[in-house]
């Protein structure tokens, strides 16, 4: 299994490394919310108890990072199966579950490479995020990531076509965008809205990521999205797997 996974994985690496450009056009817009948008939310910040509004807003453009760059790294998988490329891996005595876990693989070393970076220019902004809490706080986005990436990979052998899959993408990520609380923390809004978001599982995520970043791991809500994310990352590569072997 470690073998094969691996064999996949060094393909997609140099795949990705042929053509950096993708990696530098997911971090744009990540960037482009911090450099522009992040300096509006000074006052917000101190609405919610927050003295450094780069704490509180970077946390929800990491998982934006995570969500919106996993969920179409399934149109690369769309390529290869219509290239040929699934059905000659699934013709090899390679475990199904080693395909998708490479290609995972390389989604983590991408999405993990934009999150330093992004970390990085936050710093170099004035956010006073404490190190060891925010690490705790990436690992939480990076699962997130994963299973994003699996379910994408899984959305995309079923659909066999980009219209499908943006189609399917955009309604998914829609309610995201709206109820997770990436750009604004949903307390802000009225009692409906905050009862709706509670049942976005990947709202808990976002707020587990945030109370990282503050320094507070002992908050009740980081071990509930630290769950979720978990639950989440295993739910998608067992989705993923499942839709690499119903194709043999």
């Amino acid at each position: 299994m470690l073998h094969d996974t691996m064999v996949v994985f060094r393909r997609q690496m140099r795949m990705t490394l042929r053509s950096p450009a993708m990696v530098v056009t997911g971090l744009l817009q990540p960037v482009l919310y911090l450099v522009l948008f992040a300096p509006l939310l000074r006052s917000v910040a101190a609405q919610v108890g927050s003295t450094n509004q780069y704490t509180l807003f970077v946390p929800g453009l990491l998982v934006q990072l995570a969500v919106f760059g996993a969920a179409f790294t399934g149109y690369g998988v769309i390529g290869e199966w219509r290239d040929g490329v699934i059905e000659g891996e699934r013709v090899t005595p390679a475990p199904r579950a080693a395909l998708l876990l490479g290609r995972l693989g390389r989604d983590l070393v991408q999405l993990l490479i934009q999150v330093v970076v992004l970390v990085a220019l936050a710093y170099a902004f004035g956010m006073d995020a404490p190190l060891p809490e925010l690490l705790v706080g990436v690992v939480i986005t990076l699962l997130l990531g994963v299973a994003c990436a699996a379910t994408s990979n899984a959305v995309a052998l079923r659909a066999k076509d980009e219209r499908v899959m943006g189609s399917v993408v955009n309604t998914l990520l829609m309610p995201v965008i709206l109820l997770s609380g990436i750009l604004l923390p949903v307390g802000l809004g009225p009692h409906w809205l905050r009862v709706t978001a509670g049942l976005m599982p990947v709202k808990h995520v976002v707020d587990a990521v945030r109370s990282s970043f503050a320094g507070d791991l002992s908050a009740s809500g980081v071990l509930w999205g630290s769950g979720w994310a978990l639950l989440l990352c295993l739910l998608g590569v067992w989705f993923g797997t499942r839709s690499f072997r119903a194709e043999s």
